[in-house]
């Protein structure tokens, strides 16, 4: 009489024997927490659609920052929300900007916390596309890439200069990686890493985000430099370009609907590879732990541990403070 093979039901007999057996481990270090800066003093300014998430003023970062360090976070990643947009986002490079002066501020506070910032033009636009904007022949707007380029190097060697230990640029123009690396190394900043947004779909899960950062585009959409949803060699392709102009890690964005293309890319490419837990993913979890419908630590674990196991290895997540308490 044949007997069925019973070694893995005697493997997950305890708790402790699960742990030992566990192939994917997830843990504190691979995690970045996002955060948001306005100006101000004293503020902390909540969003409805992202309970547990607010936009804060320097002096409140730099206090979340501070517990983020000590629960051993091992980085942050700054978005602005400047005092005033104009045409070409030109907050992203003054000295006196939102995300510079936070940087400076975490920095001295934070010595040994890693400062990413988000590189991208949309939240100090006040068209809240990712660049500068042209206008066709036939009165159509459309992105200036070229022109965004240029800016954008003006924005990361800012960054840099006031204490950015890695730029992550989220606007998917073409060339941006170069373009970046290129102005960095110009201004003698050869030691700060790129992470660039390498395969950035336009996704439906970003709308809460679209709240906490005051980013709406006032026309169209994004969909014409974003990633169409369907696409995964097209993917490839765009990893391929950021990895060959020098990008030092790539990211994936959203995380839970592109777990093949992020199993793909980390595959393909090999490099130190993220993945964005967006705003909507975020949301959804809460929305219906909110209503009773699900465990929300247990169901936060499963889906950040999915994102590792399908190849991250490194979890950009709003339950970052959360996962960091519970693990």
């Amino acid at each position: 009489m044949a007997f069925p093979d019973t070694r893995p039901r005697r493997l997950r007999r305890t708790p402790t024997l699960r742990r030992m057996v566990r192939e994917t481990r997830l843990s504190v270090d691979d995690l970045i927490a996002p955060l948001f800066v306005r100006p101000g003093s004293g503020v902390t300014k909540p969003i409805d659609s992202m309970p547990g998430v607010a936009q804060m003023s320097v002096d409140r970062v730099v206090e979340e920052s501070r517990v983020l360090e000590e629960l051993g976070i091992p980085a942050v990643i700054l978005f602005g929300i400047p005092e005033a947009k104009d045409p070409i986002g030109s907050d992203t490079w003054s000295d006196e900007g939102i995300v510079q002066q936070a940087v400076r501020a975490i920095r001295q506070a934070c010595r040994d916390l890693i400062i990413i910032t988000d590189v991208c033009f949309c939240e100090y636009t006040d068209h809240g596309h990712c660049g500068v904007i042209s206008t066709r022949r036939d009165g159509t707007k459309e992105l200036d890439n070229d022109a965004s380029l240029e800016n954008l190097a003006k924005q990361v060697a800012s960054h840099a200069k006031h204490g950015a230990d890695i730029v992550a640029p989220s606007c998917m123009l073409d060339g941006m990686v170069s373009a970046i690396r290129q102005g960095l190394d110009d201004d003698g900043y050869q030691d700060v890493a790129i992470l660039s947004y390498a395969a950035k779909f336009a996704s439906g899960y970003y709308g809460p985000f679209r709240d906490v950062a005051e980013s709406a585009p006032e026309f169209g959409d994004r969909a014409s430099y974003q990633m169409d949803p369907a696409n995964t060699d097209e993917a490839l392709n765009e990893v391929a370009l950021d990895v060959e102009e020098g990008a030092d890690m790539v990211m994936v964005k959203p995380a839970v609907n592109y777990l093949d293309v992020l199993q793909r890319v980390k595959e393909e490419f090999g490099l130190p590879t993220a993945a964005y837990h967006v705003s909507g993913e975020f949301a959804m979890i809460k929305a219906a732990a909110a209503n009773g419908w699900l465990d929300e630590q247990r169901c936060a674990i499963e889906t950040t541990t999915a994102i590792k196991r399908a190849g991250a290895d490194l979890v950009l997540t709003y339950y970052a403070k959360d996962l960091a308490k519970w693990l």
